[in-house]
C-alpha cells in the first residue's frame, strides 16, 4: 500500500475512498457515509477534549467560573 500511496500521490484515506466510489453509490448512501465520517471525527475531538479536561482537573464549575468573553471598549 505504501508504494501505491507514493506512486499515486494520494494518501491512504484517499485511496480507500477511490476504491469505495469506483462503483455507483446512491445519494442516500453518500449522505450516510458523510455523516459517519463527521461523527467519527467529532467523537475523536470529544475524546481528546475529555482527556484534556481530565488531565487539567476541569469540571463544569471550572468552566462556569471562567470569563471567556472578549472585552469590548466602552462607547464614548
Amino acid at each position: 500500500m505504501d508504494v501505491l500511496v507514493q506512486q499515486s500521490g494520494f494518501n491512504n484515506l484517499q485511496l480507500e475512498f477511490l476504491k469505495l466510489y469506483a462503483r455507483p453509490i446512491s445519494n442516500e448512501d453518500l449522505e450516510a457515509i458523510k455523516k459517519l465520517i463527521a461523527n467519527y471525527f467529532a467523537q475523536k475531538a470529544m475524546d481528546e477534549a475529555d482527556k484534556i479536561w481530565k488531565e487539567r482537573g476541569y469540571d463544569a464549575e471550572t468552566i462556569l467560573k471562567q470569563h471567556l468573553r472578549t472585552p469590548y471598549k466602552a462607547e464614548k
